[in-house]
């Protein structure tokens, strides 16, 4: 064998050992860690992601990004990390990740080839402890109660002109002779006038509730007194219903009319999931409502969950679900306005609202309420 065929040699042994150790040290990676396309396709993936994805190489590789780690997304939202990934540009993200299970820091790492260009992207996802999931719901929180403040004042600055011409309209129709045709266009000038004058009282809402008779009531009664609302709607659905009320030891300071608005917001949501994703009658078309004393750190809280089996929804959008005209529903459905609200009300009394999905398997809205005792 002559020295050129010994030195080639060298060289790929020397290579294959350099690319044994390099996925040993990348599986060695305790935190999950995947190599994407910047169109966002799966190109490679460490132990530590697998075991935490709850899959398999074959089923993660060549698959996009938004799939495995936000568990998928509807065809017409565009999934806003995908969109990022697009730009190469490096980033640090704190967010959920149910495809992962959990909360997270993700890390956005461009990986630049000799030439200067960039076909290859790590992301690195570290899972958040307590205090920084907790500081995350924090800016949420902040960033939320910031939209309420604007939505206040464009509700405040909205409403005395609207209902200026509400009422102008309203002297042109009692006090002027008008033709048939000039009766209907006024008509429908106090028609959508008074429709703009209900979206600014519900911007309102959502920026301060409304401050209604603040008594003690029992949580659970609460939720009864809903579910006897909607019992019939949803039986002529073909809505399971599957509770689990304990009674409390405790109970909270609130607004029984407003509570039992927001219980009845969530029950329509899940009603409307579950008839999107099963039209007919289906033995998976459950709701599950809860309401249980839990021990929150130092405190004790009341917590109410409405589950539902329907459409879930995508990660990309979580993130935006309490905004104010925000809505997944087709135009003319839903106003974008109803979860708003509700966070507004349920921030009112004190306590907070969050929601837990996975596309196409389940939602949950989660409610905690500081309790006070009876003794």
């Amino acid at each position: 064998m002559d020295e050129t065929t010994l030195s080639s040699n060298r060289c790929t042994l020397h290579k294959k050992n350099t690319l044994d150790s390099w996925e040993q040290f990348f599986n060695a990676i305790p935190d999950p860690v995947l190599v994407v396309s910047p169109d966002g396709v799966i190109i490679e993936v460490n132990n530590a992601t697998l075991l935490t994805a709850q899959k398999t190489r074959d089923e993660v590789i060549g698959q996009g990004i938004c799939k495995i780690v936000h568990g998928g997304r509807w065809s017409h939202i565009e999934c806003p990390l995908e969109e990022f990934l697009k730009t190469c540009q490096p980033k640090i993200e704190e967010t959920r990740l149910p495809g992962l299970f959990g909360e997270f820091s993700f890390t956005i790492a461009p990986v630049k080839e000799q030439d200067g260009s960039i076909e290859k992207i790590m992301l690195i996802a570290r899972e958040l402890t307590r205090d920084e999931i907790q500081k995350v719901d924090s800016i949420r929180t902040a960033k939320l109660a910031g939209i309420g403040e604007l939505a206040a004042g464009v509700a405040h600055e909205v409403n005395n002109p609207i209902t200026g011409i509400i009422n102008f309209a309203q002297i042109l129709l009692d006090n002027y002779e008008l033709d048939d045709i000039g009766v209907n266009i006024v008509e429908k000038i106090i028609k959508e006038g008074d429709r703009i004058a209900s979206i600014t009282k519900n911007l309102l809402s959502f920026a301060r509730a409304d401050s209604g008779e603040l008594e003690p009531v029992d949580p659970v009664e609460v939720v009864r007194d809903s579910l006897a609302l909607v019992k019939h709607q949803l039986q002529r659905d073909g809505i399971n219903l599957v509770t689990e009320l304990n009674q409390n030891s405790s109970f909270i300071i609130a607004d029984f009319r407003k509570l039992q608005q927001v219980i009845l917001n969530l029950i329509s949501n899940s009603r409307y999931a579950l008839n999107a994703r099963y039209p007919g009658f289906d033995s998976r078309k459950i709701i599950e409502i809860s309401c249980c004393e839990k021990k929150d750190e130092d405190q004790t809280v009341c917590r109410i969950i409405v589950k539902d089996y329907g459409t879930g929804l995508p990660q990309s959008i979580l993130e935006r679900l309490f905004e104010p005209f925000f809505s997944t529903k087709p135009p003319g459905e839903g106003t974008g306005l109803g979860l708003s609200i509700s966070y507004g009300i349920i921030k009112d009394h004190g306590g907070s609202l969050r929601v837990n999905s996975i596309l196409e398997k389940f939602t949950e809205m989660i409610i905690q309420l500081p309790v006070r005792s009876r003794k």
